[in-house]
């Protein structure tokens, strides 16, 4: 469970494409999250003024994050809440359906550097939007000489970004994949289903709360003066 597996080999002209376990589960993941989207999607079809229901939980939801994402980055920033929204949403989910024997995407390094990229992406471009010239600048801040450090210093942003939310979730499944090695299948009856609990659910939602909220912060502070 600790290393990931390949599963298919797919060739195109002459170019070997390795399908892995985690691109499989993110595959999975995705299907299932677009499929619920629908469903909600066509179950409010019709708004009630009134929301009841599925649709009361929904924009919940919705609303309670969006405040969230504005007071982070801002109300010049609000094209990039949907992006994080999705993210979170997506990282979650990867969690939620370990314990259902589907290993998280995010316990691949490729998958969490991947998310990374993005904000680091979104982060220079909303600088640049906002800033211009100034966000160029900044990297000159002090003083021309810091220039390099300045430049490994935005450099770090997506590696330790996404080596925080790798780890945890990697320490996570090396963790139950001892137990159920190490332990007789009497005790692997019930019990497990606690360090899911802490490690899927509890851990799981920091840690999504803690990849989303930094990258916001990341997005803020590269578009703000």
């Amino acid at each position: 469970m600790i290393n990931i597996k390949n599963l298919w080999l797919i060739e195109i002209s002459g170019v070997e494409i390795w399908i892995t376990e985690t691109i499989f589960n993110t595959w999975i993941i995705m299907g299932i999250l677009i499929l619920l989207a629908i469903i909600m999607r066509i179950r409010m079809r019709s708004f009630a003024t009134v929301p009841t229901g599925a649709q009361n939980i929904i924009e919940a939801v919705v609303e309670k994050f969006d405040d969230f994402a504005i007071q982070s980055v801002g109300e010049n920033n609000r094209i990039v809440v949907p992006w994080f929204f999705a993210v979170f949403v997506f990282i979650l989910s990867s969690s939620l359906f370990s314990p259902f024997g589907l290993r998280a995407p995010t316990a691949d390094w490729a998958t969490t550097f991947a998310m990374a990229i993005a904000t680091f992406i979104i982060m220079v471009l909303r600088g640049l939007s906002t800033r211009g010239g100034y966000y160029i600048k900044s990297l000159f801040e002090p003083h021309f000489v810091f220039f390099p450090i300045n430049l490994i210093g935005e450099l770090a942003k997506p590696l330790s970004l996404s080596f925080r939310l790798f780890g945890n979730v990697l320490s996570g499944t090396i963790i139950l994949t001892l137990y159920y090695a190490l332990t007789p299948w009497l005790v692997q009856i019930g019990v497990p289903a606690l360090f899911h609990a802490f490690f899927d659910v509890v851990i799981g939602f920091i840690q999504t709360y803690i990849f989303v909220i930094i990258s916001l912060m990341y997005v803020s502070e590269a578009s703000s003066e």
